[in-house]
């Protein structure tokens, strides 16, 4: 498979597991702790991780906010439990 079209793929991927983790609320972070070894956070992280492999710079809000899709203090006020 050419490099390009694996990169597309593992993006959308990604995008799609972001977007799940969004649509299910009810799952917290402690769960997916629990269950995979991995939550949202550790995914904000990772994300920031390999921008700066790349030498781009997200803060950890940023980062965070496009994990959870709002702002993470939010997302915990609302769903946080």
């Amino acid at each position: 498979m050419e490099e390009n079209i694996k990169n597309k793929l593992q993006s959308a991927t990604f995008e799609r597991l972001i977007n799940h983790l969004r649509n299910r609320k009810d799952v917290q972070n402690i769960d997916l702790m629990n269950l995979a070894g991995f939550c949202r956070n550790c995914l904000s992280k990772w994300y920031r991780e390999e921008a700066k492999k790349i030498d781009i710079e997200i803060s950890d809000p940023d980062a965070r906010k496009h994990v959870y899709g709002m702002p993470y203090t939010e997302w915990k006020e609302k769903y946080q439990k």
